[in-house]
């Protein structure tokens, strides 16, 4: 079974096709504008699907290049940018040229980047393989390689032609892999949909087991809710709601720049992140304990982090935050629940972030 969710951005709408057996789907070979499309893996994720998205493409007469990359954070480096950009250029591939991420979120913010600059812009295609990139990174058209001061801080608006988000790539899928991206789907429903929320927590065995029904149930709510947000406010403009995609995601961009990338995966920083910022939110008046509580109990039986690593303290924190995207003249604005399914954007006395980050670090110690 697979669904479909379009992304609605008037000319530039796309669609995302969840489920197992989304590759086969003859789409993606029409999605390839052009006669020659360069798909770009990594090496953990090659050898198991990428004969697997050239055999229809050459079928179909296409020309097909391809570039396989070193696994791993370090990846999403202007190293890496600049490699693609050379490849790309000494193949003297064109504007009607097609770049393929196939892979997760490194691969998928690298390879967006690379089809943003390249001369101005050519079109690509999301083939996410990670369940966190399938439910996050490959829809709404952020691009971006990260820098030793922040993550994420070197991009460009960038949206594909389309999205093919095929559940049987999950199979191949490590389990702190799998696991850190439920992080991102219970924040989904944690900003706009608390009936999604409480089903996820009702069917979170079913999709631990990987269930396919599950799965691609959940996988695309997901999208739809990140789909519904992105068409609402495709930037980060005027109407914010873009920026409660961020629930968790400055605590958590602090704890992968402060302990290093890929100490911890992102789904496991964001749901961190999460819980200080529902105990921020708790401290400002907007939550309770008992639904503090049960945000951290949703996050904890996903097997995810509860709990912020100390790094060098509350300070340190706010001085690695102040790099995050959010940061208004040097006034950090925090994505925080206004209530359980409605997120909220503000600033925040630093006291009381401390507080709430001192509170996460005593309960980690304890």
């Amino acid at each position: 079974m697979i669904e479909a969710i379009t992304v609605q951005l008037a000319e530039r709408s796309y669609p995302i096709l969840v489920g197992p057996g989304a590759l086969a789907d003859p789409s993606l070979v029409t999605a390839v504008r052009g006669r020659g499309a360069v798909i770009i893996s990594d090496e953990q994720v090659a050898p198991h699907w990428l004969a697997r998205v050239v055999a229809p493409l050459k079928a179909a007469g296409k020309s097909v290049r391809e570039i396989v990359l070193p696994a791993g954070e370090a990846t999403k480096s202007v190293e890496h940018l600049a490699y693609l950009w050379d490849q790309l250029l000494g193949w003297q591939c064109d504007r009607q040229t097609t770049l393929i991420a196939l892979g997760g979120g490194v691969v998928g913010d690298l390879v967006g980047f690379a089809a943003a600059t390249y001369q101005r812009g050519v079109p690509f295609i999301q083939i996410p393989t990670t369940l966190l990139a399938q439910v996050d990174s490959s829809v709404g058209g952020k691009t971006a390689i990260n820098h030793p001061l922040g993550k994420n801080m070197i991009g460009a608006f960038h949206q594909p032609v389309a999205v093919f988000a095929d559940t049987n790539t999950l199979g191949t899928l490590p389990e702190r892999e799998f696991r850190s991206g439920l992080g991102e789907v219970l924040k989904h429903g944690l900003i706009v949909d608390m009936v999604e929320f409480a089903r996820l927590e009702r069917e979170l065995p079913a999709i631990l087991a990987r269930d396919p029904q599950a799965l691609t149930r959940m996988i695309a709510r997901s999208c739809a809710i990140k789909a519904e947000i992105v068409a609402r406010d495709e930037r980060e403009g005027s109407a914010g709601v873009r920026a409660w995609l961020n629930l968790g995601h400055t605590f958590g961009h602090a704890i992968e720049a402060g302990l290093g990338y890929g100490a911890w995966l992102h789904g496991e920083a964001v749901a961190a992140g999460c819980c200080v910022a529902a105990e921020l939110s708790r401290r400002l008046g907007h939550l309770d304990q008992a639904e503090v509580a049960r945000v951290v109990q949703a996050f904890a039986a996903a097997g995810l982090p509860t709990r912020a690593p100390r790094l060098q303290g509350a300070a340190h924190y706010r001085e690695l935050m102040a790099i995050d995207k959010k940061a208004e003249g040097g006034t950090i604005r925090y994505v925080l629940l206004k209530r359980m399914g409605e997120a909220t954007v503000s600033a925040v006395d630093a006291a009381l972030v401390d507080a709430a980050l001192e509170a996460s670090f005593e309960a980690a110690t304890t």
